[in-house]
């Protein structure tokens, strides 16, 4: 990258992320029946989602296409994000060859890792494992469902205790040391101008995933509007097999009212308004979480600005 243009993509990131806002002169025109709710700008922007579709995942996306406020365009190719890959078919690996993949980050902890078991990649990509903790959320998913007993489920997951133990999630996002470490690592091989095609995950490709992905935008100029609908998509993406989750468990006997899983499988507005109230609380907004909560400095947001936006 040439130093002009080191030094504009600095100018444009410095301007945008300072003023952490897409400024009134640059909002698109809206459009047709949309509203200024949080559902209508994630319905102006779904055609811009790219899935690609597999049997063994149901959240496989290309982030590329979104539009920033400067006038460019987020190039498809470079980076994905997805559910966990340990259930994919021949043919789904086949299909995960075809995009190039050079690297895959698996930001799943241990015990997710041990139940679910390991990505299985086209030859030649081994994770990266590059674990952001869920403060113990898969371990009190198996306490609760594996105790079979209605009243313990609801003493665990009921009365709001779910959605409280998301918000928690999301918090320590911000608040983790070492969480902020896996975030700004997979952001400094994203913006390496050597790095290929790159994938990362959890287990749901919500959270974590949703979390990762929502920054990145940003850090790219595409509006919040746009970075929080590729966020809230995810509930249309898993809506089906969620709810398959939900049946099965249900037939099973294993719970007896398996709606306590939703807030979990879900992902929500107040989640990432959780994250985001933090991060202006600890570092004053998008710009600080950047630089001194994740520690990469303008020159690496100048290398994402220009790997990533034509």
């Amino acid at each position: 990258m040439s130093r002009a243009r080191i030094r504009l993509a600095i100018a444009v990131l410095a301007s945008a992320l300072a003023i952490g806002t897409l400024p009134a002169a640059a909002h698109a025109a809206p459009a047709p029946h949309s509203t200024s709710t949080t559902a209508g700008r994630y319905h102006q922007q779904a055609g811009t989602m790219r899935q690609i579709p597999l049997q063994g995942a149901v959240n496989v996306r290309d982030l590329g296409g979104y539009r920033t406020w400067t006038g460019g365009r987020v190039r498809e190719g470079l980076v994905y994000r997805s559910d966990a890959l340990g259930k994919l078919t021949p043919a789904d690996i086949a299909a995960l060859s075809g995009l190039g993949l050079t690297k895959v980050v698996d930001f799943r902890v241990p015990l997710e890792l041990r139940y679910d078991g390991a990505d299985r990649l086209p030859a030649g990509i081994t994770p990266t494992s590059r674990p952001v903790s869920d403060l113990g959320l898969y371990a009190t998913l198996l306490t609760a469902i594996s105790s079979g007993d209605p009243a313990t489920q609801e003493q665990m997951l009921g009365g709001g205790r779910a959605e409280a133990y998301m918000r928690d999630i999301y918090r320590t996002f911000v608040t983790s040391p070492e969480n902020r470490a896996q975030f700004a690592a997979t952001l400094r091989e994203i913006a390496d101008g050597r790095q290929g095609p790159l994938l990362y995950h959890c287990t749901s490709g919500k959270d974590r995933t949703g979390w990762m992905s929502y920054v990145l935008l940003r850090a790219l100029a595409v509006p919040e509007a746009g970075a929080t609908g590729d966020y809230l998509a995810s509930n249309t993406f898993r809506a089906a097999y969620d709810a398959q989750v939900r049946a099965g468990l249900k037939q099973s006997g294993r719970m007896q009212n398996p709606d306590l899983l939703i807030p979990l499988q879900e992902v929500r507005q107040d989640y990432l308004d959780a994250a985001t109230a933090q991060m202006d609380a600890d570092y004053g907004g998008f710009y600080g979480y950047l630089t001194d909560g994740l520690g990469l400095d303008l020159r690496t947001l100048a290398k994402l600005q220009d790997k990533l936006v034509r």
